[in-house]
């Protein structure tokens, strides 16, 4: 379920520009037995995840050289193996070099190898939210990998708000945090609105049965992947490589096909509800682990003239924010899995945490 990451990511994906390099990540399941939803409800759940590198230990015996990478909404810790990703941040003396780091790709509930509604459980999977989502990452670091207190989280997109919320709910917990693409605030305004008509559309479509279709509803996902589509765009970029009506309309249905094969409809219901009850902005003030905070200024999701992140800098007790200035050479939402716009930033953000 990588498909949903990628229109949020950069229009001009396709399967051959994920294909994964040969860096050293290990796939593996935890289970996190009788985990208790939000909602109340508790089950057994399966967290699937990729690490590479090996743990240091301080005299304590606590693993000091963690590094956990959060996906975006409908991804999986298999993206971050891409090429122009893994790359940059994995070799021999690039920030995350897994000689001396053990980084970790954790798939979230309703995602990837993770428990989600298209097990089996449809509807009736718990009702997960970003809360829940990062206390199973909390338990999965705990439980499966021994870290209680990790070197640095770094998130992008959805990822970038569960930085937020580890910051805010545990924030004696992560030594750094570099939230890229989001607003540590309410999902309101536009952003819920596309969101909730994505779900709608979904549901609209008399193929969803409620949840329980024999094949997926393709009117619902179609309006999904178009939806996404604009979410995720890059109005320089793509004006340059599609600057016909023609090219421009030929990309568009491929893109909408190509989405479409690999979209679950519940899985997809759920995963972008579950951004409804986030809302660190009360709560900032908690917020104490050095913060590196970065968006761009193409993001149609985190548009550049709200002003959140101005307030937000005052209220932050060690954080910066830096806006990526929009070019033919960002990918609008997508810029946040692109180092080469922010390495430089992770690379001070490192240095001056180290110890």
């Amino acid at each position: 379920m990588i498909r949903i990451a990628l229109a949020l990511a950069v229009l001009f994906f396709t399967p051959a520009a994920m294909a994964q390099t040969a860096w050293p990540f290990v796939e593996r399941d935890h289970v996190l037995r009788d985990f208790a939803f939000k909602t109340g409800e508790r089950m057994d759940v399966r967290m699937h995840y990729r690490v590479a590198g090996t743990p240091r230990r301080d005299a304590k015996g606590r693993v000091t050289n963690a590094v956990m990478i959060l996906h975006g909404t409908g991804g999986a810790g298999s993206q971050f193996l891409a090429p122009h990703f893994a790359d940059a941040l994995y070799a021999p003396g690039a920030p995350f070099d897994l000689a001396k780091t053990y980084v970790i790709l954790p798939d979230n509930i309703g995602h990837g190898g993770s428990s989600k509604p298209s097990d089996g459980m449809r509807m009736a999977f718990p009702r997960y939210d970003y809360d829940d989502m990062v206390d199973a990452q909390r338990r999965l670091l705990g439980e499966a990998l021994g870290v209680d207190r990790p070197r640095l989280i770094i998130g992008t997109s959805m990822g970038c708000m569960h930085a937020f919320v580890w910051g805010t709910r545990y924030p004696q917990a992560p030594r750094a945090l570099m939230p890229l693409a989001c607003m540590p605030v309410e999902i309101a305004g536009l952003n819920r609105m596309w969101r909730q008509l994505l779900i709608d559309g979904i549901k609209a479509d008399p193929a969803w049965a409620g949840g329980d279709y024999s094949a997926q509803p393709q009117a619902g996902l179609r309006n999904a992947a178009s939806l996404l589509i604009v979410a995720g765009a890059a109005p320089l970029a793509l004006q340059r490589a599609y600057p016909t009506r023609e090219a421009a309309e030929q990309a568009a249905a491929e893109r909408v096909a190509n989405y479409m094969r690999g979209f679950d409809a519940n899985d997809m219901i759920y995963q972008f509800d579950s951004s409804r009850t986030y809302n660190p902005w009360p709560l900032l003030e908690r917020m104490t682990a050095p913060t590196v905070w970065i968006n761009s200024a193409d993001d149609f999701i985190n548009p550049r003239n709200l002003p959140f992140p101005a307030q937000a800098i005052e209220r932050l007790p060690d954080a910066r924010f830096k806006l990526v200035p929009e070019t033919e050479e960002t990918f609008g939402h997508g810029t946040h899995t692109r180092p080469d716009f922010w390495i430089d930033d992770l690379r001070e953000l490192l240095a001056r945490t180290e110890g």
